[in-house]
């Protein structure tokens, strides 16, 4: 009985498959290694230039001295007098704050790799209580300088020199964050001394340029916050912990609107327990990403994910052929075709950092289709039977090219996929007598 020469040809088809997956695998390092070098792309813009934004303002910082006398007994029973002095600060966030502003586009280029850029051009108004709190009626209280901070991630963004005004009158800003500075990087500016019980800088109003990588994000951090953001990009990323009220998206560009009140926002308390601008304890914010809408990279990651599915269809194919016809393929010419296969993904991938992601799956496609055609008209010993071969590989990556532009149904298309294939197979292999195609096997 020769049934044992199936099973080992099985077990050799088999052992095939495994072994292209080292090159399947050094192809996806291979597309790995080149999104870390896009990723040192956009490190370097970021070092030359601003990065990713987050903006926090405008707060009030006011500070002061307490002084109180305080009676006491001494050491030999006498009664003294001293005075004891404390400080303490308080950071005050608006009452409102509106921002307005025009987030233009642009893009760098390192090497082969685009960076997304911006230019936010924004118009902020604050308005602010314009009490301080009042000392115990036997404590002396001084105020220092109160003073304004506008909190950013990067200070290198701001363009130019901003436009502030307080209360009507224009006030230059100053670099640093004063006390602030160990949480929030960005700029200040004095304010008048206080007098009696009252503040200056109740209305303040500040247009200015900002200048970001990707991202920009801005936390809401008074009692009622506005923002209305427009820009000609047509694939924006809402993220962060709050959404936009409002937005339209079109291929000429977006616009959204937030309307955030302190009772939905953990921004104030998170200020006053010290959070800052990074890190775990970053304030909660409102995010918008400048994003690619066809990442080469993720797509060709993605596309090679079903590498290992294409050269299993495609032995199923040839063992189909060896079954029906009894055309006996060589094992090497398995693996040739097989790596026919998986250079593909290396093709797609080098020329998608040139053209057009579309543009170079079309013509990874055909120059894989064409040689393998060309192959296999010499293996199968027939031109018809290789343009056959050659139609079911142009399905294949029809569909796959499908999958990739269709996240959302990607699943469902590749699942009746599977279904639709494994079913062609039971129906073509239905009246196959195994156990006799066993002993005819050479």
């Amino acid at each position: 009985m020769k049934t044992p020469r199936l099973l080992l040809r099985f077990l050799t088809v088999g052992g095939l498959v495994l072994l292209l997956l080292a090159p399947l695998s050094m192809i996806r390092g291979t597309i790995n290694e080149r999104q870390v070098y896009r990723a040192q792309a956009v490190t370097r813009v970021t070092q030359s230039a601003a990065g990713a934004q987050r903006l926090v303002g405008l707060l009030r910082v006011v500070s002061w001295t307490d002084s109180q006398r305080v009676e006491f007994i001494d050491d030999k029973g006498n009664k003294q007098t001293r005075i004891d002095k404390t400080s303490d600060e308080l950071i005050q966030t608006p009452l409102t704050l509106t921002l307005d502003g025009v987030l233009v586009p642009d893009t760098r280029h390192i090497g082969l790799h685009e960076v997304r850029v911006y230019e936010w051009r924004a118009k902020l108004m604050a308005t602010f209580d314009d009490r301080v709190p009042q000392p115990a009626a036997n404590v002396t209280r001084e105020y220092a300088t109160p003073y304004l901070v506008f909190g950013l991630a990067d200070v290198r963004g701001l363009v130019g020199r901003p436009n502030l005004r307080i209360d009507g009158k224009s006030i230059k800003l100053q670099p640093g964050t004063r006390n602030l500075a160990q949480r929030f990087g960005g700029v200040h500016a004095p304010l008048a001394p206080i007098l009696g019980t009252t503040v200056s800088g109740k209305r303040i109003e500040l247009d200015f340029a900002l200048a970001g990588t990707e991202s920009l994000s801005i936390a809401p951090i008074a009692d009622s916050n506005r923002i209305a953001m427009t820009s000609r990009w047509p694939h924006p990323l809402f993220g962060g912990r709050f959404l936009p009220r409002t937005r339209t998206v079109t291929d000429q560009g977006f616009t959204a609107r937030w309307d955030i009140s302190s009772l939905a926002s953990d921004a104030q308390s998170q200020l006053r327990r010290g959070a800052g601008l990074t890190g775990a304890s970053s304030l909660d914010s409102l995010q918008v990403d400048l994003v690619d809408p066809v990442n080469v990279y993720s797509q060709a990651d993605r596309a090679s994910k079903y590498g290992i599915l294409f050269i299993v269809l495609t032995f199923v194919g040839f063992a189909l052929f060896e079954l029906i016809k009894r055309l006996p393929i060589h094992p090497l010419q398995y693996l040739l075709v097989g790596l026919a296969l998986a250079i593909f993904f290396l093709l797609l991938l080098s020329l998608s950092e040139h053209i057009a992601f579309w543009q170079a799956y079309v013509a990874s496609a055909i120059a894989c289709i064409g040689l393998q055609g060309f192959y296999l008209s010499h293996v199968l010993h027939s031109r018809d039977r290789a343009l056959a071969f050659a139609a079911m590989l142009t399905t294949l990556y029809g569909v796959l090219y499908g999958l990739l532009v269709s996240e959302d149904n990607a699943l469902l298309m590749g699942s009746l996929l599977l279904f639709g294939i494994l079913a062609a197979i039971m129906w073509i292999t239905r009246k196959v007598d195994w156990y006799e195609f066993g002993t005819t096997l050479r």
